[in-house]
């Protein structure tokens, strides 16, 4: 009987005749089961009627921007935008997971990593590499920084993923967004990091790297609305989506999971590449010019 030898194993014609056979049933069936999904999904939203709706379009994206109306009441104290309750639980859980992995996970690291182990030391070098790269003089703290910035963008930007829900003060029950879809997050992530570019200026040219760094005032503002925007973008068209019933069947899904993993990926990026040239360039050691005189 004649072989062939694929892969360094032995295989017969009519062995490998079958596997093809199997290979194209099974894509023949998950075509199949696509199809009847999509079809599934089609009848759903032609035969759907209109709902009656409490609000109407411009209600539901002024409360997805302003959140003046759908708020939550926080221990009873004091009433939030439900924004802050997305950054105080993702705060937490970054948190609580870096106290795990630090007294838990780092001590056992062997010198022949495993899968976590290598996806952590893969992902802490990627940061200190940028930081390094950016900031040559100084990136020790500047690495930190990026790091942890970015995990909070990375992680905030996919919790609305999760479909948490809350209470709002009214009885009503509300998706609890990123945390950065909120103006105030925003700013205050971008202030936070104008802050970090002002102490690499002070630590690398004293009180003249504060002049340094404030002349690029606008930086703050440019990256609070750089996230603010396209964070929100996303909300609000998943909003709209699932306002019209006719398109709340699936589309929300895909379009709700591609805006969030583009814009996780995209504004942390973004971010810390900012974050990096601007601490880089003030922090670098002023060279005096010598006189011939």
């Amino acid at each position: 009987m004649e072989v062939l030898l694929i892969d360094k194993g032995t295989y017969s014609k009519s062995s490998l005749r079958r596997r093809r056979i199997i290979i194209k049933g099974k894509k023949t069936a998950i075509i199949i089961v696509w199809v009847l999904v999509i079809l599934a999904l089609l009848v759903g939203a032609l035969l759907t009627g209109s709902a009656e709706k409490h609000e109407t379009i411009k209600e539901v994206m002024r409360d997805a921007v302003l959140h003046d109306s759908n708020q939550i009441s926080f221990f009873g104290i004091i009433n939030v935008n439900p924004a802050f309750i997305s950054a105080v639980v993702v705060s937490a859980t970054l948190l609580v997971a870096a106290a795990i992995i630090r007294i838990f996970v780092i001590p056992k690291f062997k010198i022949i990593p495993g899968r976590f182990q290598l996806l952590l030391e893969q992902l802490v070098k990627f940061f200190m590499d940028f930081a390094e790269k950016n900031s040559p003089h100084r990136n020790r703290f500047l690495g930190a920084y990026i790091f942890g910035a970015g995990m909070y963008i990375f992680v905030g930007t996919i919790f609305e993923l999760f479909g948490f829900q809350a209470v709002t003060t009214k009885g009503h029950p509300v998706a609890l967004p990123a945390p950065l879809s909120d103006i105030n997050g925003a700013i205050t992530m971008g202030c936070l990091s104008y802050l970090v570019v002002i102490s690499g200026g002070i630590a690398g040219n004293g009180p003249k790297g504060i002049l340094r760094a404030l002349k690029d005032f606008s930086m703050p503002l440019s990256m609070s609305f750089r996230l603010f925007g396209a964070l929100l973008s996303g909300v609000l068209v998943t909003e709209l989506l699932y306002y019209y019933l006719q398109l709340s069947f699936g589309l929300p899904v895909v379009a709700g999971v591609l805006f969030t993993l583009l814009h996780a990926l995209v504004q942390t990026y973004v971010l810390i590449m900012l974050t990096s040239s601007s601490y880089g360039e003030v922090s670098e050691p002023h060279k005096k010019v010598k006189s011939n005189a």
